[in-house]
């Protein structure tokens, strides 16, 4: 893939073309990068056209400047899809990356020719009794982390993967996220029940693995009630990041989404 840099701001990115029409943006997971979805550029480089963004903070993203946060990732993503021509794309997020493809949804939604959000919640509605655990969790890993990176990294991989081979991957990219980049992830409420979801004129896919937290089923159940038009997908035998865990299956899912052919069973 070619490696990138949005002018003017401190984001890193990277594109494969391919003789396709379509373009597919990858958004990832907290405390790892890009390269979590070294699978699915193995699968769809030369099918599609692919773009992978590291999150600030994160990766090569991590040349910042005073005032830059997290927040601005949909600015800085909408500058990257104009620098690289590209009308809409199909938006992929998991975990952290789901709340940036829906934030990024809801202010550009003409950029989106499909939303699938994997490992995540609603952020136009998210119950605050959920968010109030959800934040009690992100807390205590913080506290981890203050204490040991490493110790933070071990407790990590267990709740992000499921299968020892995605656990270990996960736990060699978290090792390189730095303790200052925790700073960046500050204003990651400010997206959350920001926006009224208004009738998408696109497709929405939302999932998860079957070995993921209870609280995350209970909010893609949420979800699915609150827009019963949209797609839903357990994984069988994946964790929180479903694609690590299995790729071909998450692969698959993703394939048939874009395909439009018959619904995803739920």
């Amino acid at each position: 893939m070619e490696s990138k840099r949005l002018e003017g701001s401190p984001i890193a990115y990277y594109v494969s073309r391919a003789d396709h029409d379509e373009w597919a943006l990858f958004l990832h997971a907290a405390f790892v990068d890009h390269n979590m979805f070294r699978t699915q550029v193995e699968h769809f480089q030369g099918r599609r056209n692919v773009l992978l963004v590291d999150v600030l903070g994160h990766g090569r993203s991590t040349d910042a400047q005073k005032g830059d946060s997290i927040d601005k990732m949909s600015e800085w993503t909408a500058g990257i899809l104009e620098a690289e021509g590209i009308d809409k794309a199909h938006v992929v997020g998991v975990s952290l990356g789901s709340v940036l493809a829906q934030d990024f949804a809801n202010r550009h939604p003409d950029s989106v020719r499909s939303l699938a959000c994997f490992g995540g919640y609603d952020i136009n509605d998210f119950d605050a009794k959920m968010q109030r655990g959800n934040a009690s969790k992100q807390m205590l890993m913080l506290a981890r982390a203050l204490f040991s990176m490493t110790w933070f990294a071990k407790a990590n991989k267990a709740i992000c993967a499921h299968t020892p081979e995605a656990q270990e991957e996960f736990y060699a990219m978290n090792l390189r996220f730095s303790r200052k980049s925790f700073k960046y992830l500050a204003s990651l409420n400010t997206m959350v029940n920001r926006h009224t979801t208004r009738k998408r004129d696109y497709p929405l896919l939302i999932g998860c693995g079957e070995f993921d937290l209870p609280l995350e089923l209970e909010a893609l159940k949420d979800w699915r009630e609150s827009e019963p038009d949209c797609e839903m997908a357990v994984l069988s035998g994946a964790g929180h990041c479903a694609n690590m865990d299995v790729p071909q299956e998450f692969n698959e899912t993703l394939e048939r989404f874009w395909g439009g052919e018959d619904p995803l069973p739920a």
